[in-house]
Protein backbone atom coordinates (compact mmCIF):
# COMPACT_ATOMS: atom_id res chain seq x y z
CA UNK A 1 0.00 0.00 0.00
CA UNK A 2 1.22 3.32 -0.99
CA UNK A 3 2.48 6.11 0.94
CA UNK A 4 -0.02 9.04 0.27
CA UNK A 5 2.20 12.03 -0.57
CA UNK A 6 1.68 14.21 1.87
CA UNK A 7 1.55 12.78 5.03
CA UNK A 8 5.32 11.97 5.34
CA UNK A 9 8.27 13.89 4.11
CA UNK A 10 11.93 12.89 4.02
CA UNK A 11 15.04 14.15 6.55
CA UNK A 12 18.68 13.65 6.75
CA UNK A 13 19.38 11.52 10.25
CA UNK A 14 22.12 10.56 12.08
CA UNK A 15 22.18 7.52 12.81
CA UNK A 16 24.27 6.37 16.34
CA UNK A 17 26.58 4.10 17.49
CA UNK A 18 27.56 4.09 13.92
CA UNK A 19 27.64 7.65 12.82
CA UNK A 20 26.68 7.50 9.30
CA UNK A 21 23.72 9.99 8.16
CA UNK A 22 20.74 8.48 6.37
CA UNK A 23 17.59 9.76 4.67
CA UNK A 24 14.05 8.77 7.09
CA UNK A 25 10.83 9.55 6.07
CA UNK A 26 8.89 11.02 9.06
CA UNK A 27 5.38 11.72 9.68
CA UNK A 28 4.47 15.48 8.18
CA UNK A 29 2.23 17.27 10.48
CA UNK A 30 0.96 20.89 9.82
CA UNK A 31 -1.98 23.39 11.41
CA UNK A 32 -5.44 23.16 9.45
CA UNK A 33 -7.55 26.65 10.25
CA UNK A 34 -11.46 25.50 10.04
CA UNK A 35 -13.29 28.25 8.88
CA UNK A 36 -17.07 28.79 9.30
CA UNK A 37 -19.01 31.46 7.38
CA UNK A 38 -15.07 32.74 6.44
CA UNK A 39 -14.73 32.88 9.79
CA UNK A 40 -12.11 30.93 11.60
CA UNK A 41 -12.77 29.28 14.26
CA UNK A 42 -10.62 26.51 15.16
CA UNK A 43 -7.13 25.08 14.22
CA UNK A 44 -5.73 21.71 14.71
CA UNK A 45 -2.47 20.31 13.92
CA UNK A 46 -2.60 17.28 11.74
CA UNK A 47 -1.12 15.06 9.09
CA UNK A 48 -2.59 16.75 6.02
CA UNK A 49 -5.07 14.78 3.59
CA UNK A 50 -8.82 14.26 4.11
CA UNK A 51 -8.91 17.50 5.72
CA UNK A 52 -12.66 18.07 4.61
CA UNK A 53 -13.13 15.00 6.83
CA UNK A 54 -11.66 16.17 9.60
CA UNK A 55 -13.15 19.50 9.71
CA UNK A 56 -16.68 17.21 9.36
CA UNK A 57 -15.93 15.00 12.31
CA UNK A 58 -14.66 17.48 14.69
CA UNK A 59 -17.14 20.29 14.51
CA UNK A 60 -19.78 16.69 14.91
CA UNK A 61 -17.88 15.85 17.83
CA UNK A 62 -18.34 19.40 19.59
CA UNK A 63 -21.86 19.12 18.96
CA UNK A 64 -22.38 21.17 15.86
CA UNK A 65 -24.06 20.06 12.66
CA UNK A 66 -21.54 20.39 10.22
CA UNK A 67 -23.05 19.01 6.81
CA UNK A 68 -20.31 19.83 3.91
CA UNK A 69 -16.94 21.04 3.43
CA UNK A 70 -14.32 22.66 1.30
CA UNK A 71 -11.56 24.37 0.12
CA UNK A 72 -11.63 28.04 1.02
CA UNK A 73 -13.00 30.59 -0.96
CA UNK A 74 -9.52 32.09 -0.77
CA UNK A 75 -7.91 28.67 -1.59
CA UNK A 76 -5.79 29.16 1.77
CA UNK A 77 -3.03 26.63 2.12
CA UNK A 78 -3.95 24.67 5.59
CA UNK A 79 -7.87 25.87 5.49
CA UNK A 80 -11.10 24.44 5.33
CA UNK A 81 -14.19 25.73 5.06
CA UNK A 82 -17.09 24.09 6.37
CA UNK A 83 -21.13 24.60 6.37
CA UNK A 84 -23.25 24.27 9.40
CA UNK A 85 -27.10 23.14 9.75
CA UNK A 86 -28.37 26.02 11.71
CA UNK A 87 -26.78 28.68 14.29
CA UNK A 88 -23.72 27.32 16.22
CA UNK A 89 -21.64 29.13 19.27
CA UNK A 90 -18.62 29.71 18.35
CA UNK A 91 -17.05 29.90 22.38
CA UNK A 92 -17.84 25.81 22.07
CA UNK A 93 -15.80 24.93 19.61
CA UNK A 94 -12.72 25.42 21.69
CA UNK A 95 -10.92 21.50 22.27
CA UNK A 96 -12.44 20.30 26.00
CA UNK A 97 -9.94 20.28 27.91
CA UNK A 98 -11.67 19.00 30.62
CA UNK A 99 -10.44 15.47 28.93
CA UNK A 100 -6.86 16.26 30.10
CA UNK A 101 -5.81 13.63 33.75
CA UNK A 102 -4.33 16.61 34.96
CA UNK A 103 -7.31 19.73 34.24
CA UNK A 104 -8.69 19.21 38.04
CA UNK A 105 -11.97 19.06 36.60
CA UNK A 106 -14.46 16.30 38.13
CA UNK A 107 -15.42 13.16 36.01
CA UNK A 108 -19.16 14.15 36.63
CA UNK A 109 -19.25 17.00 35.40
CA UNK A 110 -17.41 15.55 32.28
CA UNK A 111 -20.07 12.86 31.99
CA UNK A 112 -23.22 15.42 32.47
CA UNK A 113 -21.52 17.69 29.40
CA UNK A 114 -20.78 15.30 27.05
CA UNK A 115 -24.96 13.80 28.06
CA UNK A 116 -25.66 16.90 26.48
CA UNK A 117 -24.85 16.19 23.11
CA UNK A 118 -24.49 12.15 22.73
CA UNK A 119 -27.78 10.28 23.22
CA UNK A 120 -27.24 7.09 25.30
CA UNK A 121 -26.33 4.14 22.76
CA UNK A 122 -29.16 1.63 22.25
CA UNK A 123 -27.92 -0.84 19.61
CA UNK A 124 -28.15 -4.35 20.01
CA UNK A 125 -25.38 -5.16 18.17
CA UNK A 126 -23.39 -8.50 19.16
CA UNK A 127 -19.46 -9.32 17.70
CA UNK A 128 -17.57 -13.08 19.10
CA UNK A 129 -14.78 -12.27 21.02
CA UNK A 130 -12.75 -14.20 18.01
CA UNK A 131 -13.47 -11.36 15.18
CA UNK A 132 -12.96 -8.73 18.13
CA UNK A 133 -9.29 -9.94 18.79
CA UNK A 134 -8.63 -9.90 14.87
CA UNK A 135 -9.37 -5.82 14.75
CA UNK A 136 -6.16 -4.08 15.60
CA UNK A 137 -4.42 -6.44 13.30
CA UNK A 138 -6.77 -5.96 10.31
CA UNK A 139 -6.52 -2.31 11.28
CA UNK A 140 -2.48 -2.30 10.92
CA UNK A 141 -2.61 -3.65 7.50
CA UNK A 142 -4.57 -0.44 6.33
CA UNK A 143 -1.33 1.96 8.07
CA UNK A 144 1.01 2.66 5.15
CA UNK A 145 2.34 6.26 6.34
CA UNK A 146 2.58 3.98 10.33
CA UNK A 147 4.99 1.31 8.43
CA UNK A 148 7.05 4.27 6.88
CA UNK A 149 7.29 6.23 9.34
CA UNK A 150 6.58 4.58 12.88
CA UNK A 151 5.04 7.83 14.25
CA UNK A 152 0.61 8.06 13.17
CA UNK A 153 -2.03 6.62 15.02
CA UNK A 154 -5.21 5.26 12.71
CA UNK A 155 -8.62 4.62 13.62
CA UNK A 156 -10.43 2.40 11.41
CA UNK A 157 -14.43 1.85 10.87
CA UNK A 158 -15.35 -2.10 10.93
CA UNK A 159 -18.70 -4.11 9.50
CA UNK A 160 -19.50 -6.85 12.36
CA UNK A 161 -18.14 -9.06 10.24
CA UNK A 162 -14.59 -7.59 10.56
CA UNK A 163 -14.66 -5.64 6.97
CA UNK A 164 -12.71 -2.48 7.02
CA UNK A 165 -15.17 0.49 6.05
CA UNK A 166 -12.32 3.11 6.57
CA UNK A 167 -9.01 3.24 7.99
CA UNK A 168 -7.85 6.85 8.12
CA UNK A 169 -4.25 7.96 9.93
CA UNK A 170 -3.32 10.85 11.95
CA UNK A 171 -0.03 12.10 14.16
CA UNK A 172 -2.96 13.12 16.61
CA UNK A 173 -5.34 10.30 17.45
CA UNK A 174 -8.14 12.52 17.75
CA UNK A 175 -7.65 13.69 14.37
CA UNK A 176 -7.50 9.98 13.24
CA UNK A 177 -10.75 9.46 14.93
CA UNK A 178 -12.35 12.69 13.46
CA UNK A 179 -11.44 11.91 9.80
CA UNK A 180 -13.36 7.92 10.44
CA UNK A 181 -16.14 10.48 12.14
CA UNK A 182 -15.82 12.61 9.07
CA UNK A 183 -16.05 10.29 6.21
CA UNK A 184 -19.66 8.68 8.15
CA UNK A 185 -20.84 12.31 8.12
CA UNK A 186 -20.04 12.60 3.93
CA UNK A 187 -21.15 8.99 3.54
CA UNK A 188 -24.50 9.47 5.17
CA UNK A 189 -23.71 6.52 7.66
CA UNK A 190 -23.98 8.33 11.00
CA UNK A 191 -25.52 6.83 13.64
CA UNK A 192 -23.11 4.04 13.91
CA UNK A 193 -25.27 2.20 15.43
CA UNK A 194 -24.22 -1.25 12.94
CA UNK A 195 -20.44 -0.54 13.10
CA UNK A 196 -17.23 -1.08 15.10
CA UNK A 197 -14.37 1.32 15.76
CA UNK A 198 -10.89 0.01 16.49
CA UNK A 199 -7.95 2.58 17.65
CA UNK A 200 -4.35 2.28 17.35
CA UNK A 201 -3.30 3.11 20.68
CA UNK A 202 -4.91 3.73 24.07
CA UNK A 203 -8.94 4.68 25.03
CA UNK A 204 -8.87 8.51 26.30
CA UNK A 205 -11.98 9.86 27.89
CA UNK A 206 -12.47 12.30 24.47
CA UNK A 207 -12.16 9.11 22.07
CA UNK A 208 -15.47 7.34 23.72
CA UNK A 209 -16.90 10.68 23.72
CA UNK A 210 -16.17 11.31 19.80
CA UNK A 211 -17.37 7.39 19.33
CA UNK A 212 -20.80 8.34 21.52
CA UNK A 213 -21.64 11.04 19.90
CA UNK A 214 -21.18 9.19 16.50
CA UNK A 215 -23.76 6.47 18.38
CA UNK A 216 -20.99 3.78 17.93
CA UNK A 217 -21.74 0.62 20.43
CA UNK A 218 -18.37 -0.91 19.72
CA UNK A 219 -14.96 0.56 20.59
CA UNK A 220 -11.69 -1.20 20.69
CA UNK A 221 -8.53 -0.29 21.39
CA UNK A 222 -4.58 -2.24 21.57
CA UNK A 223 -4.03 0.16 24.75
CA UNK A 224 -5.46 0.45 27.93
CA UNK A 225 -8.57 2.93 28.59
CA UNK A 226 -8.47 5.49 31.44
CA UNK A 227 -10.94 5.56 34.06
CA UNK A 228 -12.91 8.51 33.49
CA UNK A 229 -13.11 6.85 29.63
CA UNK A 230 -14.72 3.35 31.46
CA UNK A 231 -16.97 5.15 33.15
CA UNK A 232 -18.09 7.70 29.99
CA UNK A 233 -18.59 4.20 28.12
CA UNK A 234 -21.06 2.62 30.56
CA UNK A 235 -23.11 5.62 31.28
CA UNK A 236 -23.32 6.45 27.38
CA UNK A 237 -23.98 2.13 26.81
CA UNK A 238 -20.88 1.77 24.56
CA UNK A 239 -19.38 -1.61 24.81
CA UNK A 240 -15.35 -0.56 25.22
CA UNK A 241 -12.89 -3.53 24.93
CA UNK A 242 -9.21 -2.86 25.37
CA UNK A 243 -5.56 -4.46 25.62
CA UNK A 244 -6.74 -5.99 22.55
CA UNK A 245 -3.70 -8.19 21.42
CA UNK A 246 -2.53 -11.84 21.52
CA UNK A 247 -6.00 -12.99 20.53
CA UNK A 248 -6.65 -11.35 24.05
CA UNK A 249 -9.78 -8.98 24.90
CA UNK A 250 -10.48 -6.93 28.18
CA UNK A 251 -14.35 -5.88 28.24
CA UNK A 252 -14.75 -3.07 30.50
CA UNK A 253 -18.10 -1.93 30.05
CA UNK A 254 -20.99 -3.68 27.90
CA UNK A 255 -20.09 -6.79 28.16
CA UNK A 256 -23.59 -8.27 26.74
CA UNK A 257 -22.44 -7.33 22.95
CA UNK A 258 -19.37 -9.37 22.82
CA UNK A 259 -20.35 -13.07 22.42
Amino acid sequence: MAVPPQSAARVEVLRLPAGASERDELAVEEPLEIRIGGRPIAVTMRTPGHDEELALGFLRSEGVRAVTARPTADLAANAIEVEVDGVFDAGRLQRNFYTSSSCGVCGKGALEAVAVEAARVTSDLTVPSDLVSTLPARLRESQPTFAATGGLHATGLFEPDGTAVCVREDVGRHNALDKVVGFAVREGLLPLARKILCVSGRLSFELVQKAAVAGCPIMVAVGAPSTLAVELARDRGVTLCGFVRDGRVNVYSGPERIL
